[in-house]
């Protein structure tokens, strides 16, 4: 019976993500502990939050001292006053001057020479091959779309071979591993993965990378780190309560990616390594190329610190945000941001394209040196307003409330709002193919776009087009235009499928070893 109970508080704090490393729960604090915290609360104004202290179990106790001190009050109380009464905008945010990027800060996949692009695939390779190479993966989102509770990485798109996004990308780096060993006779070759969580998914994401064995790379090579939270605030500035024991709190957004890698063990693991090139990108995306070579020669042949991949937007009503300066430095701006003359307008140097077509796909390269900065600066970036409906403990009435319109907002930063730091001598963007990188998952199935059936065909898609070009025929029965699934054990990008030379595939097949 204690062993259940045991049991049963266990998961509860595992769900709540706050059990230590052996898993006991925080011990409730003393009395002076206690009062040291509530008087940093009560000069914040922001007391309420210890309303049921008195009635908490000591367990619970200990969570919500655990919770509590975790945050500074005070600084909640400046991101609350600058999101609920925002000072009005200077002439220049409200109307803002936006140029395309200039030709000297970009290069395009589908414009370059040949000759510049195995450069710089050679040249990321050698690199990876030195080890000087890492992937950060931002991974805190939940399925939830997708009608599934578990992090997105572990869905299965639906391939012949049912793996998941997680599967998939883990194995492109395997693959690329491979190929940089191969190429400069290395002995061995890591490209360490850290994977960015969510307190929601973090547990998931370990448990099922420990299923399945990391999908063949070495453990201590992935490194699972969690974003951090923050508290969500009611519409008068004041901390709500989820429940009397636990203050409502949200992710900090993708752009709390900068602190997570301090705060964790992340950027001094990369120290360690000897780490000087970063590739992040989001688990959504099927067709990302991990730690693209092309890519990371690309940046470092530049010696930028940062860099950011884009492709072009499909037409003036494409609903995304776009790469550009802003006031004369690297930013982004959103489709709702940009008039529509400005969404119109076209390219003066060739009117079948339009002057501004940089859509923002998430996909950047980051320097150690510019990391290892974060530091100085992570506190300055702004944080972005989303007002919505949060569940909430009613302190009068100990009730829960669930608000049926919006009352409160969550504070998030934005992975970009980082870009106008920077001079345009450090920063580079390379535009590439939609079809070859960016196919992200985002709605249900059945919806028709950026769902599990258009992953699952631009990735069959894609595979199809690879076994044409070394060769071979791909025949679908009648009007059908199945693809082929490539293993990316077998191909990285396309390389390697000589074997398949003269062969006839019939589609949809999935190609998983050179037979």
């Amino acid at each position: 019976m204690a062993a259940a109970i045991k049991d049963t508080v266990n998961n509860l704090l595992d769900k709540l993500h706050l059990t230590s490393n052996e898993g006991v729960p925080p011990q409730e604090p003393t009395a002076e502990q206690l009062k040291e915290v509530q008087e940093k609360y009560e000069k914040a104004k922001q007391e309420q939050i210890f309303t049921f202290y008195g009635s908490l179990s000591s367990a619970e106790k200990g969570l919500l001292y655990q919770q509590a001190s975790s945050f500074d009050p005070e600084r909640i109380n400046e991101l609350a006053e600058k999101a609920l009464r925002p000072p009005p905008p200077s002439k220049e945010e409200s109307e803002p001057k936006i140029e395309p990027l200039p030709e000297d800060a970009t290069a395009s996949v589908l414009e370059s020479k040949q000759e510049d692009l195995d450069k710089w695939y050679q040249s990321g390779l050698g690199l990876i091959a030195e080890n000087t190479v890492a992937v950060v993966l931002m991974a805190g989102g939940q399925g939830t779309r997708l009608g599934s509770s578990a992090p997105k990485g572990c869905f299965n798109i639906g391939l012949p071979s049912e793996k998941s996004l997680f599967q998939i990308q883990a194995e492109r780096i395997y693959k690329l591993q491979q190929l940089a060993q191969k190429k400069h006779g290395k002995d061995k070759v890591v490209v360490p993965w850290y994977v960015m969580t969510s307190g929601p998914t973090r547990g998931p994401t370990e448990k099922f990378f420990k299923e399945h064995d990391y999908f063949g790379l070495e453990q201590e090579n992935v490194v699972v780190f969690e974003q951090g939270v923050l508290p969500c605030i009611s519409n008068d500035g004041k901390i709500l309560l989820e429940s009397k024991s636990k203050v409502a709190v949200a992710p900090d957004g993708n752009g709390g990616i900068y602190q997570a890698l301090v705060t964790s063990s992340a950027l001094s693991d990369m120290r360690k390594r000897g780490i000087q090139h970063i590739h992040a990108y989001c688990v959504d995306n099927c067709l990302v190329k991990v730690a693209d070579p092309t890519f990371i020669g690309f940046a470092a042949s530049k010696d930028v610190d940062i860099a950011t991949k884009v492709v072009r937007k499909r037409s003036p009503k494409e609903p995304v945000g776009l790469i550009l300066l802003k006031n004369g430095k690297p930013d982004t701006i959103e489709y709702s941001e940009i008039d529509e003359r400005t969404t119109e307008a076209k390219d003066p140097h060739n009117q079948d394209l339009l002057k501004f077509r940089a859509a923002n796909i998430v996909n950047h390269y980051y320097s150690f040196r510019f990391l290892e900065t974060i530091p100085q600066w992570a506190h300055q970036l702004p944080h972005h307003v989303a007002r919505k409906k949060i569940p909430y403990v009613d302190i009068w009435k100990g009730e829960t409330i669930k608000p049926e319109k919006p009352n409160g907002v969550k504070l998030e930063q934005f992975v970009f709002d980082v870009f106008p730091r920077l001079g345009l001598d450090k920063f580079a963007c390379m535009e590439v193919k939609r079809e070859d990188e960016f196919s992200p998952l985002k709605n249900a199935k059945g919806t028709g776009e950026d769902d599990p059936d258009t992953s699952k065909r631009d990735i069959m898609q894609q595979g199809k087009k690879w076994i044409q070009a070394s060769g071979a025929t791909v025949v679908s029965e009648g009007d059908a235009d199945h693809g082929v699934e490539i293993s990316p054990l077998i191909s990285y990008g396309g390389e390697g499928l000589d074997f398949l030379k003269g062969r006839t595939i019939k589609a949809p097949a999935v190609i998983e070893k050179e037979e």
